[in-house]
């Protein structure tokens, strides 16, 4: 949700119906431990570059990815603020493997002057990768002016020369097929000519007839060519002059009305992003005040009906599917009501990853702080060359300073669980008990405890346990009476191994009496 004073809470009612797909089971923090799990990237994030202001777009073509948004420098991994800074005004160009800094710096502005203002907010490459189109609220790139929309040709770093439509206001997103560009955003003038929120252009800059008149701003778009039709999501209430709120499957040709979806998503939420994997197509929402929804949608292509729709609170940013896992950015706070979720506790979950087949959420948790402007972390996701590319407006990554830009792989995972704290709970003639509390891992929920006697193994045992869920453990040791002992523990995710704890004394009485330890 967007920062409100009121509090927000979940449809309910016969409405809390439509919400969950028939069918789908709750499940314990536990559940989504399972064998079957799809996999995911490892929640480590390798060094990357940052930016000193807020990345709202990411875009991967030809071995390249691009950052784009509101910043004015970026500075290499680890560095601090105000350091080391090199200039990109925004829009940055990354080598997809090495994340290296290329020296691809076309400069967005307002155009009043070198260094003002203006803001890139969508991206899309062209199908075969040899165009960048980029939309925003700018008048100049370099010293070319421009009018919101330009095209970049991703060999060269420059600006092409066919496409400059003029689009009166802000663009905030683009879609791309063999035969259009298609824009969606604020604006009600394109090309020259009345379009109101959405417009369609050939690759070589005309403007297309598809015409469609939306009374509010347009957030994003998604074509389905074998259907012959475009999806458009936003903030609107209607669409070609019929109430419509949020979400509509216009002809791709025409911009006439095919398909509306009533009854999905509630007055106070509007959507934010629409991903599809060839099968289905996925629906991210942000809602403000009470009754909103904020979480994700499942969609069928074939015949446009809902598969699921999770419950979680916390406006989502942007949904994308990869390997049977659907991974958003938000700041999810209470998914209690949905299959591997966590309760409201005051602690937001900025990016999950959620089974396409079930949205049951997987255990995965990288996390961000909320950073600049709105305070909502993440905004953008890519994936490219097997990394996952998140840029948003958070300062930090797992509690570590790294700004505007993170990316997460697929390599061994390099988390180590928190080493528990040891407790004497009980020390009577030959037997003692020790407890602790479950440590927890972003990448795996079942962890392993070993437990430790005078350098000895005594004990082990694997549990599983979340941030939000950290049972209390213990272990009974038969010892002789009259003895004394020094206790460790360790915890490891199956990969790395914590330090083991500080040693727990303990004298084990020779008669019935007061225990003792230290």
């Amino acid at each position: 949700m967007r920062q409100s004073k009121l509090r927000k809470k979940a449809v309910t009612g016969p409405a809390a119906a439509a919400l969950i797909c028939t069918g789908a089971l709750l499940s314990s923090p536990a559940a989504a431990v399972a064998g079957h799990e799809p996999a995911t990237f490892t929640a480590d994030p390798p060094a990357t570059w940052q930016t000193d202001g807020i990345v709202w777009s990411l875009a991967y073509a030809r071995g390249v990815v691009y950052a784009a948004g509101s910043f004015d420098t970026v500075r290499p991994p680890g560095a601090a603020a105000g350091t080391r800074q090199v200039r990109r005004h925004n829009f940055a160009a990354f080598d997809a493997v090495t994340g290296k800094l290329l020296p691809c710096a076309l400069s967005f502005t307002s155009g009043a002057g070198p260094y003002t203002a203006g803001t890139v907010r969508a991206m899309k490459p062209s199908p075969d990768g040899r165009v960048l189109y980029v939309g925003g609220s700018f008048g100049r790139v370099g010293s070319t002016g421009v009018a919101n929309a330009v095209a970049v040709d991703t060999a060269d770093c420059t600006l092409r020369k066919d496409f400059r439509p003029a689009v009166n206001a802000t663009v905030r997103a683009i879609e791309t097929t063999g035969r259009g560009v298609y824009l969606g955003g604020d604006f009600d003038q394109a090309g020259g000519r009345s379009r109101s929120r959405v417009a369609a252009f050939t690759p070589g800059g005309s403007l297309l007839p598809f015409k469609a008149d939306v009374d509010l701003p347009v957030r994003a778009l998604s074509a389905m060519p074998p259907q012959r039709e475009i999806l458009v999501g936003g903030d609107f209430e209607s669409v070609n002059g019929r109430p419509v709120h949020a979400l509509a499957a216009l002809d791709i040709t025409s911009g006439a009305t095919v398909h509306t979806y009533p009854g999905w998503l509630p007055a106070a939420s509007v959507v934010k992003s629409i991903a599809q994997d060839g099968s289905h197509f996925y629906v991210g929402a942000e809602g403000t005040g009470g009754g909103v929804f904020d979480g994700r949608i499942s969609t069928r292509l074939q015949d446009g009906t809902m598969a699921w729709k999770d419950t979680c609170l916390g406006a989502t940013q942007t949904v994308l599917p990869y390997h049977g896992v659907l991974y958003s950015a938000s700041h999810a706070h209470d998914c209690s009501q949905t299959p591997g979720g966590f309760p409201e506790q005051g602690i937001r979950h900025t990016l999950l990853a959620q089974s396409v087949t079930d949205r049951r959420i997987l255990h995965w948790f990288p996390d961000t702080d909320g950073g600049l402007g709105e305070g909502v972390g993440p905004r953008a996701l890519t994936v490219a060359r097997g990394i996952l590319w998140v840029g948003g407006e958070f300062t930090r990554v797992n509690d570590r300073p790294q700004q505007g830009l993170t990316r997460f792989g697929t390599g061994t995972p390099t988390s180590v669980p928190q080493t528990p704290a040891l407790t004497l709970l009980a020390a009577n003639p030959g037997k003692v008990t020790v407890g602790w509390h479950a440590s927890w891992d972003r990448n795996t929920a079942a962890l392993t405890y070993r437990l430790y006697r005078d350098g000895k193994p005594v004990f082990r045992k694997t549990a599983s346990s979340t941030s939000w869920n950290l049972p209390e453990m213990s272990h009974t040791d038969s010892v002789p009476a009259g003895t004394r002992h020094r206790y460790t523990i360790e915890v490891t995710n199956g990969i790395r191994t914590s330090r083991r704890s500080p040693a727990l004394s303990v004298t084990v009485p020779a008669h019935a009496g007061p225990s003792s330890g230290g």
